[in-house]
Formats: C-alpha cells, structure tokens, sequence
C-alpha cells in the first residue's frame, strides 16, 4: 500500500489524524513537567519561547539525520527555500510566539478553548482557498458539535471567564496562523516531500524563537539533568512524528474533512495530564471527547459513503 492509499484510507486517515492529535495532546502534560524541572516559571516567556526553539530545532534535526541515515535524499533545494521559510515562519515561529505571549494574559481554560478554533479557521480559510472544499450544512454541524465538545472538555478546570482582551486576541492569532501554517504546508507538499518540508520548516521556524528567546534571556540559561533532557527529546520526538503524519493528512484528503480530529488534542491533553501529572479527570471530559468524535463522524460519513457507492 502506498502512502497515498493509506492516508486516504478511512481506517488509515483514522490513525494518522487521531495519532496526530494524541501526539499533539501528550505536549501539555510534558511541557508542563519540563517547566517544573528547568524551574520555568508562568511570567518567563523568554524562557518558554528558547525551550520551545530549542524542541523544534532538535525536531527538525531528528527528522533530518534519522532520514539521512535511511539514505533519504534530504539535501537543501533552492527552488524550496522562499516556500519552507514562509511556512516555517507561519506554521512554527508566528504561531508559538502568538501563543506563548497569548497565554500569559489570558486564563488556561480560555486558551484551551480558544485553541480548538484551530479547526474552525483551516476550514474557513479552505472554503475560500478550494472549490471542491466548501462549508456545507453537514461540515457546520459537525463543528459546532465537536466544539461543545472542547469547550465541555475545559469546563472542569475553573469558572469560564467570558473576558476578551490582548490575551484572548493573541491567542486567536496563533489559531490563525497555525491554521493557514497547515494550509501552506499542505500546498507545499503538493511540490515536495512531506518529511523533506516537515524537517526543514521546523529548523527554519525555530531559529527566530531561539533567536527571541536567547536575546531576552540568554541563549543556554537551563541546566538540563538526564529527566529534562528525556522530556525535550520526547517533546522534539511529538512534534516530528505529529507534523509528519498531519502533513501527509492534509496533503491527501479535503482540510474539510480532517480538520476536526483537532479539536482531540484538547481532550487528550486533558485525559493525559490527569494520568500523567495526577490531575483530576471529571466525567464531563468523557462526554466531551464523545461530541467530538461525533462531529469528526459527522463531517467524514458523507465521503464514506461515496467511496463505498464508488467500490
């Protein structure tokens, strides 16, 4: 089977996406054990935007020698260069500064809400960017239903402040151009290989959050024991294999279609941080995670049943 095959397969597409996400979703509990061991405190974005360089250089480096060494042809082109720059600055660099700066003005449940819209933007900015991707009836739906879910996912962490301010804005430009990042990674996938893309956008869009964040708090200000260090090479290690499997998503099926397997990190990152970091795990996250995984049937059932009329 092809890679083709795979990912446009539904079982396949079911794997990659929600792997993804589960990927995605395991970043908060490990980022937030991190914090801790390297003494990064919640005011300290300087540090939290160095630690963040420092994750998607080794991530990008990681991908780029483990494919070296599996004689993959990964050598820099020319003609790549101006369209892995745009989406590294997009899709790593704009959309962690945005989130990190984000987050320190506004509360955690209104960034664990704000950040499903992620879906909502990448379908919008589709609708307008492909005929064939359209907002219908059913696609509506379906996002409104998974992001009650995100928003039923957080409720349990604290009162929902209805308070919009310069954190609240941040934030939402960090769903943006996170959103548009996936699109410009899709369509620069189109043109190259999506681990080539995946390697050297992340190298490139985290030389600026290395650069922000060594020159607002020095370049090597952390002192890494054996624990932190595991944690950062799991946390470059999820950043890879996640961006390498939503990449290859994206570039074979409609954004439509896959976008609301985003709104399963946030429910991850909940159940996770409740195994991981001993947080309590309210039975409403259940019930969250199952509107969620009922917007994502609801979106992707008309496409399964074409393809079954089609076979």
């Amino acid at each position: 089977m092809n890679a083709k095959a795979f990912f446009t397969h539904p079982l396949g597409l079911m794997i990659s996406a929600a792997g993804a996400a589960f990927l995605w979703g395991s970043a908060f509990p490990f980022i937030k054990l991190s914090y801790e061991k390297l003494d990064i405190k919640p005011d300290e974005i300087g540090e939290q935007l160095l630690f963040a360089g420092y994750r998607f250089l080794l991530a990008g480096l990681l991908v780029y020698f483990i494919f070296r060494l599996l004689k993959k042809d990964m050598k820099l082109r020319r003609v790549h260069i101006v369209t892995l720059v745009k989406i590294g600055v997009v899709q790593t660099f704009f959309q962690y500064v945005f989130f990190y700066i984000g987050l320190s003005y506004s509360t955690g449940i209104q960034g664990s809400i704000i950040a499903g819209t992620t879906s909502l933007f990448q379908i919008i900015i589709a609708h307008f960017m492909y005929e064939d991707d359209r907002v219908n009836r059913m696609k509506s739906i379906g996002l409104l239903i998974g992001f009650s879910g995100v928003i039923l996912v957080n409720l349990p962490k604290g009162d929902l402040q209805l308070s919009f301010g310069i954190g609240e804005i941040l934030l939402l430009f960090a769903m943006v151009s996170g959103a548009y990042g996936n699109i410009l990674a899709r369509n620069g996938s189109q043109k190259m290989d999506v681990i080539y893309l995946t390697s050297y956008q992340m190298i490139l869009g985290s030389l600026g959050l290395v650069v922000i964040g060594g020159v607002t708090s020095g370049f090597f200000p952390f002192t890494f024991d054996m624990q932190s260090f595991m944690i950062l090479l799991y946390l470059a290690f999820l950043s890879a294999a996640g961006f390498i499997l939503w990449n290859n998503v994206m570039k074979y099926n409609q954004v439509g279609k896959v976008s609301l397997y985003l709104f399963l990190i946030p429910v991850f990152g909940v159940i996770l941080s409740a195994i991981l970091l001993d947080e309590t795990l309210h039975y409403i996250v259940f019930l969250g995670l199952a509107l969620v995984v009922s917007g994502i049937i609801i979106v992707n059932r008309p496409a399964v049943k074409q393809q079954e009329k089609d076979s």
